[in-house]
């Protein structure tokens, strides 16, 4: 579990931020919802095993409830609960916080914020244009691009195609898909294959699979009447209007292992892939229905803060963040403090940040925290500045100043 320290809040704001107006920029609208939910719903969607990689409890009632783990069974349970006054399609996204018990590595915490963009009721692939042009537009802000990161793409019904052409029968393709999921974890497929149900000849055969490159070999062994990679093909094309294909690339090893997945899967990743996934979704049309529902279509993305918190400060792209310090406002003695509380409402009015000394300083102690703390600017108010009816404002970086008078005036001239 983490703390956030001021300096690591404005790390954090920042990431928050850009998740946030990427989402109103693209028309989402934002929800929340209690960071406990029943146990039952999560085993709807995780099944039993979910219970050991969860913070799961009873209450004091006998409930059995966990902390969430991720985001979108909670939103499936709202979707469905209200599903006969909703407007459908409807374009939700939240930041939140999540909690998983398992072992952490780099990039993966027992706790961490999660952004979810989810369009709810739209069959059509505008759905994951959608979702995927907010994403990249959020890491835009963040300063990554093309030469940062890859969008990798893919089609649960592509690869299951391919199995099928492999000979591989359709009630084996879930544990296949689980067991390829794994690929990033470990060095050899071969035992998870087996624990599928694959002999060595299969093995092989799904082996092949993965070296296929591009989506025109998929084509190739598949045929132009593929439905997945019409879907495929059109992705991309639209994807290209909104400037992108240079970040989005077709990766036959994207699997998505989550049995809900039903069509294009995708994760994101630095382009070196260092690391783990910087973010991943899909769309996935049965969870609704699962959890007791109205047949709806969805198609979601999670964005974790850990991984891309890692990419931005390796490249220095967190240089940026500073706190909003315009102007400290001290005073010598208790005589000049509503003096110095006349400033300091006036310069908020004016709408500067303004920080005003909570007790009586020295000049040279006040100054040297005003330069330490790093604003822009300092009043200190004396005797003589009361008497005189106005204070200098100095700007710490080249000790310019400018006057500002007292008695209820908020004009503010220009002194050398």
């Amino acid at each position: 579990m983490r703390d956030f320290y001021p300096d690591e809040m404005l790390r954090r704001s920042f990431v928050f931020d850009a998740w946030t107006r990427a989402s109103r920029r693209f028309g989402f609208e934002q929800y929340d919802a209690c960071v406990v939910e029943t146990l039952e719903l999560l085993k709807r969607k995780g099944g039993e095993e979910i219970v050991q990689q969860i913070y799961a409890f009873a209450d004091k009632s006998g409930r059995e409830l966990a902390l969430r783990p991720e985001m979108t069974p909670t939103l499936a349970r709202m979707i469905a609960a209200r599903h006969g006054e909703l407007a459908f399609p409807v374009k939700w996204f939240t930041i939140a916080q999540c909690f998983r018990y398992e072992r952490m590595t780099k990039g993966r915490r027992r706790e961490h914020y999660q952004w979810n963009l989810d369009i709810v009721g739209e069959p059509a692939l505008t759905a994951e244009v959608e979702v995927l042009a907010a994403a990249a537009d959020a890491m835009g802000m963040m300063g990554l691009t093309a030469s940062d990161v890859r969008i990798r793409v893919n089609h649960r019904a592509l690869l299951g195609e391919l199995l099928a052409r492999s000979g591989i029968p359709a009630d084996q393709h879930p544990s296949v898909f689980l067991a390829l999921d794994k690929r990033d974890k470990v060095d050899d497929l071969t035992p998870f294959l087996t624990q599928a149900g694959l002999d060595q000849s299969a093995i092989a055969s799904v082996n092949r699979l993965l070296e296929v490159e591009s989506l025109d070999d998929a084509a190739q062994l598949l045929g132009e009447d593929s439905a997945a990679v019409h879907a495929l093909n059109e992705l991309f094309e639209r994807l290209s209007r909104y400037d992108l294909s240079s970040m989005i690339q077709f990766d036959i090893s994207v699997i998505r292992g989550l049995g809900y997945y039903t069509g294009i899967v995708f994760e994101a990743y630095d382009t070196a892939r260092t690391g783990r996934a910087i973010f991943g979704g899909g769309r996935y049309d049965n969870l609704l229905t699962e959890i007791g529902g109205k047949p709806t279509t969805a198609v979601g993305l999670g964005f974790g803060d850990v991984v891309i918190a890692d990419l931005l400060e390796e490249k220095n792209l967190f240089d940026g963040c500073s706190p909003s310090r315009d102007v400290t406002v001290g005073y010598m003695t208790d005589s000049e403090r509503d003096a110095a509380v006349e400033v300091a409402c006036a310069l908020r009015k004016a709408g500067q940040s303004v920080d005003l000394a909570t007790h009586t300083e020295k000049p040279k102690q006040f100054f040297s925290r005003a330069d330490k703390k790093g604003f822009r600017e300092a009043a200190y108010i004396g005797p003589d500045d009361v008497a005189a009816g106005s204070c200098r404002l100095k700007t710490m970086a080249d000790g310019e100043e400018r006057v500002m008078p007292l008695i209820g005036k908020s004009e503010v001239s220009s002194q050398k």
